[in-house]
């Protein structure tokens, strides 16, 4: 606990920070400090490993292994070693290993690992640098942070491989595809939310992704548009967060009640094609049939990601709306399941919903499906 000087650290964020907020904060840089010791142990331990093992030179490799070696080996590829008994595998002048059998992505063993966590906590900033345009993106009831777009994308492609979200909003997934020098492409009902995705790419300067307006099925069925842009290639990745059924349509409550602000329906658009605008069963049908027209564009082995988050349990139902849809999916010919991750926003308001009488939730968190093509 003396890590942390709650007296310097009130000093340097008073003007940012209420009383209530800081006790909150100490904790959460207290969690990451312990993160990083543990981090830190772990490469100690790994380096002390890697000392035993024996070492060759690059020279052992062919050119076609070092041409497939990502660029961030490439930086300093002289200072590196191939260790192992396979001699796949390289070892980075800081202790990184990459194995050269990896067709997934481009990450090192230890990123590959720090991944695979089934849950996952952010407090994502949302001004700043660190906001990535979101006073711009905003304009979005749920605007996906490119942040976590962009370590999803880099796990699940490689450099310079192409991404699909044909429900891109204000383009979270096409400003982590920029992020990570990949390709994208995006495709939405609004055009309002494609020029907030422009504007916001403009300010952060970074490539701007290929962008087409209208109805998703429509695109996808016309096989003019997806080919032209692919140029005889496929995806790898489509990632996607869905308007799931009228959620957006129906008078808010929680949040907007305590803040006094107006209970209106919000949809996404008012075109009676936006899935925003059906019921969950008509949802549901017409997304696995989104599904059905974009598997020929995605290629063997590459992956589908899926958002979505539950709905408070209502007069028996419990609409676990991720457990049924995972169904759904997994049931689509050469697609299976391969799991999730399970998202916490913690920068989500906590309220005492229920008080004094019953349970009811604050949902912070989301969860993210996974779902791979069979070859």
């Amino acid at each position: 606990m003396n890590l942390i000087d709650k007296k310097k650290l009130w000093e340097v964020l008073e003007a940012k920070l209420s009383n209530n907020d800081i006790d909150e904060v100490s904790n959460e840089i207290l969690r990451k400090v312990n993160e990083l010791k543990k981090r830190k142990k772990n490469k100690k331990r790994r380096e002390q490993l890697d000392l035993l093992a024996k070492k060759y030179d690059l020279n052992i490799l062919s050119n076609e292994q070092i041409i497939k070696i990502p660029k961030w080996i490439k930086k300093d590829l002289k200072s590196c070693k191939v260790v192992s008994n396979s001699k796949k595998v390289i070892l980075t002048k800081n202790g990184q290993k990459y194995h050269l059998d990896n067709k997934l992505n481009d990450l090192a063993g230890n990123e590959w690992s720090y991944f695979l966590r089934s849950v996952i906590n952010t407090r994502y900033l949302t001004s700043g640098e660190e906001g990535y345009a979101h006073h711009i993106r905003k304009i979005h009831p749920s605007p996906k942070p490119p942040q976590l777009m962009r370590d999803i994308i880099k796990f699940f492609t490689k450099e310079n491989e192409y991404i699909l979200d044909y429900f891109m909003g204000v383009g979270g997934t096409l400003l982590g595809a920029s992020l990570s020098s990949r390709n994208a492409l995006g495709i939405d009902l609004s055009s309002k939310f494609i020029s907030a995705y422009k504007k916001a790419n403009k300010e952060l300067k970074l490539k701007e992704q290929t962008t087409i307006k209208g109805d998703c099925i429509e695109i996808l069925k016309n096989k003019r548009y997806i080919e032209d842009y692919l140029n005889n290639k496929k995806f790898s990745l489509i990632a996607l967060d869905p308007p799931y059924g009228d959620m957006m349509n129906r008078e808010k409550t929680g949040e907007t009640i305590k803040k006094g602000q107006s209970k209106d329906a919000t949809p996404f658009t008012k075109n009676k094609k936006d899935l925003g605008n059906m019921n969950w069963l008509e949802f549901r049908e017409k997304f696995i049939e989104t599904i059905k027209y974009s598997m020929p564009y995605l290629k063997d082995k590459g992956h589908y990601v899926v958002f979505i988050k539950d709905l408070q349990p209502k007069k028996g139902k419990t609409n676990l709306l991720h457990s049924d849809l995972i169904e759904e999916i997994n049931k689509i010919e050469c697609l299976n399941y391969i799991g999730m991750k399970i998202w916490a926003d913690e920068s989500i308001n906590l309220y005492p919903y229920g008080y004094p009488h019953s349970f009811v939730s604050n949902q912070i968190h989301q969860y993210i499906m996974f779902f791979r093509k069979k070859s």
